[in-house]
């Protein structure tokens, strides 16, 4: 079923994101107010950087791991995931579970066209496919 689906049509369009200057409490903040568990970091032409999770930046965060004025260009993962919009869903869930350790999954890939982030798909979305 996830071979005939495509991310395009489940892929989350208006994605919130963040510049690599963001002050990482800032970004957190973002985090929570949209209920997102990642953020992709992008430049001023939509290029994916790299990315943070709420997990992440929350961890730290309680851990007092931060110094003021911490920016995210230095905690983001900049060794990411991604897919394209028309890859099947069967592609992503692939790609979310592709790692060395059998316990991690990636909950969320940026999707990108021609190295620019059109979209975010998460195992959310994919999950919702199966209901229709």
């Amino acid at each position: 079923m996830l071979k005939k689906l495509i991310v395009k049509d489940w892929m989350t369009n208006n994605v919130k994101t963040s510049s690599p200057d963001e002050d990482v409490v800032f970004a957190f903040e973002k985090l929570m107010k949209n209920k997102i568990s990642s953020l992709p970091i992008v430049d001023e032409n939509n290029n994916i950087l790299g990315i943070v999770t709420a997990s992440n930046l929350g961890h730290n965060l309680i851990l007092d791991n931060y110094h003021l004025g911490t920016k995210v260009d230095s905690v983001m993962v900049k060794d990411i995931k991604s897919i394209s919009p028309n890859d099947s869903l069967q592609e992503a869930v692939s790609v979310m579970t592709e790692s060395n350790d059998a316990y991690e999954i990636y909950n969320q890939l940026p999707v990108l066209e021609n190295g620019k982030l059109v979209g975010i798909i998460s195992d959310g979305d994919i999950i919702r496919s199966l209901k229709k």
